[in-house]
């Protein structure tokens, strides 16, 4: 329960009803509570962190104006909605968030009819804002549609075409941008640096405001950019870009004044078509370590507040993600070739110290992963040998590309595919779950399935110097198992190893699974295989293996629908080979959050699931 004495007028709030029936005067105070509320529950809980604390007065007045939840309210990206969860009946729960049965990370439709939309992926918003407000439209109902959009989401994309579409039909519609400069990275791009100047001109013929911009420029930047750009006060009126889209343009505006926040969304809220509200905020606003270290403070463990620091984590294995880093890093030193590409996820995919090592082999493409298929595809025609380092929840967004642009084409590009299989607290939206399944089926396509960090650093080795079209290679999120290292060298396209020997039953493993195949194995005496490569399958040891065994078991950490398994058991029935077969995976459903050693044991792909599985099937 929360604590009256300390958090008076939070603890009143149990829905905006409540919060809307404050005096204008209290939300200041609010505010502060809130914001307090959130450092205490997510330091003790984990979960995101910085990108909450900056949305707190936008959070607030948005409901405090619009009559939530018949006004729709949507956020993008998802992660700064845990103050919106906390004001809309979710408060004594903000400490489940991300574990297994708790809160979602993100808003999600079956949690809360405050609600609108499920957001785990950036930049969707305002497409569905759009439709909802012509649903309204078209029933002639008087309710408002908001979207907040910040973190670095308005560089998809999909934001433009929804922008372009909706200034063309004119909806009754808002937009908030919520411009913190930042992503879970710093936000990179053109997009940006119009929104850098745009608030350097305002500030230009505004002197009232230049005496309050310390919390969100710096001043010398400012007044270099004028030594630089003398007339450009003249050239660009503020909001030049969205007003030529269609929209009614407000801003910028300091995204941390509720009171003024509440006036001008009071006032738009009144007005007829498109509008955009340009709000100022600083990524983990009221803790000094995460203003100055957003990216570090995006996603925390549990911490102790009071020591302004993040626990360091002791880990004597590395991270397949750093793996990919190290291996970038060895690669680029003799290779002028290379280039690296991300999707605004350097930090997470490995690439901080390659992207200060080498920043010209290096380009984060901002949150845009369709262009950051087709820009490898330009370098890979160039002469260039791209990576492309993505996450597998997020290569889903740039299938057509994979297939129209590059794959057609078999040019030699390689995606280091992160986060591959299940991954955790961030639920159903961002486990690896369909990256088998839907490069499997497109031509030319080799891809890889580590065991281990030193099979991944082979393979992402091969990839690299294949030179017959696309490769991928997919790799969990988390530790490697300690193996040791070897001198790089490139591996057979489609060969599998056999890692232990046993009757009757045999295990075919596709990736990390592989030492809970070989415990199981242990108990079962079975053959373990590591497949190494679900496209292509090693067919001629696949056959070997059929001739000595009764019954094959299939491993993976994918879906079973479409996914390596299902290869096999194609190419048996091609080759009119017909045995017992089991297929270990992923299931037909959504995997929901936990912590992923949790799932794994729900889903049955630890060692003791994997052997009741099998005792299972050899009843039927």
């Amino acid at each position: 329960m929360i604590d009256t004495i300390k958090y008076p007028t939070l603890s009143i709030i149990e829905t905006p009803n409540d919060l809307r029936l404050l005096p204008k005067k209290s939300l200041p105070k609010l505010c502060d509570e809130l914001r307090q509320f959130l450092l205490n529950s997510v330091s003790k809980s984990s979960g995101h962190f910085a990108s909450g604390l900056g949305a707190i007065e936008i959070t607030v007045a948005t409901h405090y104006i619009y009559n939530t939840p018949f006004d729709s309210l949507i956020w993008d990206v998802g992660h700064q909605a845990y103050p919106h969860k906390i004001l809309t009946g979710r408060r004594n729960k903000i400490d489940t968030i991300r574990k297994k049965n708790g809160l979602h990370a993100f808003p999600w439709r079956n949690e809360s009819e405050y609600d609108v939309l499920s957001v785990g992926h950036s930049s969707t918003s305002i497409s569905a804002s759009l439709g909802i407000a012509i649903t309204a439209q078209k029933e002639n109902i008087n309710r408002k549609t908001v979207c907040i959009i910040g973190d670095g989401a308005i560089t998809a994309g999909i934001a433009f075409e929804a922008m372009n579409h909706a200034g063309d039909i004119a909806p009754n519609m808002l937009i908030i941008l919520n411009d913190n400069d930042m992503s879970i990275s710093e936000n990179v791009g053109a997009l940006n640096n119009h929104l850098s100047n745009l608030l350097s001109i305002t500030i230009y013929n505004n002197t009232q405001y230049k005496n309050r911009k310390k919390t969100f420029i710096n001043i010398q930047q400012t007044k270099n950019f004028f030594k630089k750009n003398n007339n450009i006060k003249n050239a660009i009126p503020p909001g030049i870009m969205f007003k030529e889209l269609g929209f009614n343009y407000t801003g910028p505006v300091d995204g941390h004044d509720v009171i003024k926040l509440t006036k001008i969304l009071k006032k738009i809220r009144n007005l007829n078509g498109p509008q955009f509200l340009h709000i100022l905020t600083k990524k983990g606003r009221g803790y000094e370590p995460a203003e100055k270290d957003p990216i570090s403070w995006h996603s925390v463990p549990k911490f102790d507040l009071s020591t302004y620091s993040l626990p360091k984590i002791k880990e004597t294995t590395p991270t397949f993600s750093k793996i990919f880093g190290d291996w970038l890093c060895e690669v680029a030193k003799n290779d002028k070739k290379l280039i690296a590409i991300t999707p605004a996820m350097c930090e997470g995919s490995g690439m901080a110290i390659f992207s200060k090592k080498y920043p010209k082999q290096y380009f984060d493409v901002a949150i845009a992963e369709q262009h950051a298929v087709t820009f490898a595809a330009g370098l890979a025609i160039g002469g260039y040998k791209p990576i492309i380092a993505i996450y597998s929840t997020f290569l889903q967004r740039a299938y057509d590309q994979v297939i129209h642009d590059i794959a057609i084409q078999k040019l030699p590009i390689m995606f280091a595919i992160d986060r591959a299989g299940i991954v955790g607290g961030d639920g159903e939206t961002h486990q690896g779950s369909f990256d088998i399944s839907f490069l499997r089926c497109i031509p030319t396509m080799i891809i890889m399935t580590p065991s281990d960090e030193n099979e991944c650093r082979l393979m992402l080795h091969t990839g690299y110097h294949y030179k017959n079209g696309p490769t991928a290679v997919r790799y969990p999120r988390g530790i490697g198992t300690g193996t040791k290292l070897q001198p790089l060298k490139q591996l057979s396209i489609g060969k599998g190893v056999i890692r232990r020997q046993g009757k009757k039953i045999a295990i075919l493993c596709f990736g990390t699974l592989l030492k809970n195949a070989l415990k199981a194995a242990n108990k079962l005496n079975a053959t373990v295989v590591d497949m190494r490569f679900a496209k292509p399958l090693d067919k001629i040891l696949i056959l070997k293996i059929i001739n000595n065994h009764s019954i094959l078991v299939t491993l993976e950490e994918n879906a079973i629908i479409g996914g390596a398994g299902s290869g096999v058991n194609e190419f048996l029935l091609q080759e009119k080979k017909i045995l017992p077969i089991l297929n270990l995976g992923l299931p037909d459903s959504f995997i929901p959050q936990g912590d992923q050693e949790e799932l794994t044991i729900d889903l049955g792909l630890d060692s003791n699931g994997i052997i009741k599985s099998i005792n299972n099937y050899l009843k039927k």
